[in-house]
């Protein structure tokens, strides 16, 4: 992991550092790499993985937003911290998809919390699946798995690039898969709560209703109380 805080307050970077060395020293871990810059543009020229950014707003030449915006487009796994004291900038961070939105002056136990989340987001889209075909293994983050759909006796893994024919059963993915991300809400369907975009009784919609999967009526409580406790874990 390598964590990136991009500030023109070296006073504020050098408080949110010490801040975040104490949050791993609690939790009992090893530090990551922390790497600080003082604007969008020094942040975008350096070439290395970025996982966790710490982004300010209102920085002299590149902003915030337009920064967060190519972060993104590089590596949309990126987990970003948007940190001001402005919230009037709070709807153009959300078009990005940032993290957490986080006031100065900064409150570390709130810190805390958010960091917590976004170690568990972190893990789960660092997982990698392998998918064995009958033309060979591919690798893809667990993140980009849509779903599993079993049809006419053949098991498709649906991913964000492509679909893949697999040769393990639907029931030996559901062994595979980690629980709190994934539910089989029918025999023919395990579904990523990730890419949920709404469900009803008897339907799950996902990818902005690109991809449909059948619930099954028995499960409906059942998924939708592990589908609310994913929420509230990544929110």
């Amino acid at each position: 992991m390598r964590i990136a805080i991009c500030d023109d307050d070296p006073l504020f970077t050098a408080q949110l550092l010490s801040y975040l060395k104490d949050f791993f020293k609690r939790k009992g871990l090893k530090c990551p790499e922390i790497s600080t810059f003082n604007s969008g543009e020094s942040l975008l020229k350096d070439s290395r993985e970025k996982d966790i950014v710490f982004l300010d707003i209102e920085m002299p030449g590149l902003s915030g937003i337009a920064t967060g915006t190519e972060l993104k487009s590089q590596n949309k796994n990126t987990i970003i911290f948007v940190v001001t004291a402005y919230t009037e900038y709070l709807d153009d961070a959300m078009r990005f998809h940032v993290f957490r939105y986080l006031s100065k002056p900064l409150e570390k136990q709130r810190l805390f919390r958010n960091m917590k989340d976004a170690l568990y987001v972190y893990c789960i889209s660092s997982d990698k699946i392998a998918i064995e075909t009958k033309q060979g293994t591919f690798t893809v983050p667990a993140s980009d798995i849509i779903m599993i759909e079993s049809l006419n006796k053949k098991t498709f893994v649906r991913t964000l690039e492509r679909d893949y024919e697999s040769v393990s059963s639907i029931t030996e993915w559901a062994q595979r898969l980690p629980e709190n991300c994934f539910f089989q809400s029918h025999r023919s369907f395990i579904v990523n709560f990730e890419h949920v975009s709404d469900f009803d009784h008897t339907l799950i919609h996902l990818c902005s209703r690109q991809y449909s999967a059948y619930l099954t009526r028995r499960k409906y409580t059942s998924f939708k109380t592990a589908y609310l406790l994913y929420l509230e874990s990544v929110r």
